[in-house]
């Protein structure tokens, strides 16, 4: 809104999502295995984000997905209570609430690569208040800043929104540079297009805007346009 912006950005929780197990799946033969693999064939998996559902169809077609809304509580409750085999919720969420379980199983960036700005908090204020802005000033995380601008520039080139098969992770390499990976992909994940770019810290919203092209010209545009409606 006019008049708004985003102050700071936060350090950055975990990122990544947590397939979380039901006490059927935990009771069963398949608790040794780990994530996905413990899931039986045609097991039903909660989740209302197209993000997250395009990628495990991806890799495991079998699965049927179905709506899963409410606060975290209510969401691990109806796992609880036998209506999913496992439910897929921001490992952040887990851990900013202290929950702890051997259900719970970290999905690899590779495995799931999270939405744009995942496990950051962000503080909006009045771009006028020199004051609130100045004490809210040390509590911006300048890696976490950088990652997040690359992030969500890769989104907005997309006009992406928030039940878009979209998603993007950034990080600083070892040599300093800023690496992002992208994804847009079809809601049955049959069709998922994936890249990543790299550059110098300053660069950050070109790597995204860059990406973000990259990615439309290899067949991005028309998933895009299916889910939009627009084709």
């Amino acid at each position: 809104p006019e008049g708004l912006h985003l102050s700071v950005i936060c350090e950055r929780e975990d990122p990544t999502d947590a397939l979380v197990l039901s006490p059927r799946v935990m009771a069963s033969k398949r608790a040794d295995k780990t994530g996905i693999d413990a899931l039986a064939e045609g097991a039903v998996v909660g989740t209302s984000s197209l993000r997250r559902s395009c990628q495990l169809l991806s890799m495991r077609p079998d699965l049927k997905i179905e709506q899963l809304r409410g606060n975290l509580d209510t969401r691990l409750r109806r796992l609880n209570e036998g209506f999913f085999d496992a439910i897929v919720l921001a490992s952040a969420g887990l851990k900013r609430l202290a929950v702890e379980d051997a259900a719970i199983h970290a999905l690899a960036v590779s495995v799931s690569l999270p939405a744009i700005g995942q496990g950051v908090v962000g503080i909006e204020c009045r771009v006028a208040d020199e004051t609130i802005n100045g004490l809210l000033l040390p509590l911006n995380h300048d890696v976490t800043s950088i990652c997040v601008r690359a992030e969500r520039a890769f989104l907005k080139k997309l006009s992406g929104g928030c039940q878009v098969p979209i998603a993007a992770h950034a990080c600083f390499t070892t040599a300093g540079t800023v690496k992002l990976e992208g994804l847009v992909g079809s809601v049955d994940g049959v069709n998922i297009i994936r890249g990543h770019a790299e550059g110098t810290v300053g660069t950050e919203e070109v790597i995204g805007m860059s990406l973000a092209d990259e990615l439309l010209k290899a067949g991005a545009k028309e998933i895009l346009d299916e889910v939009y409606g627009n084709g």
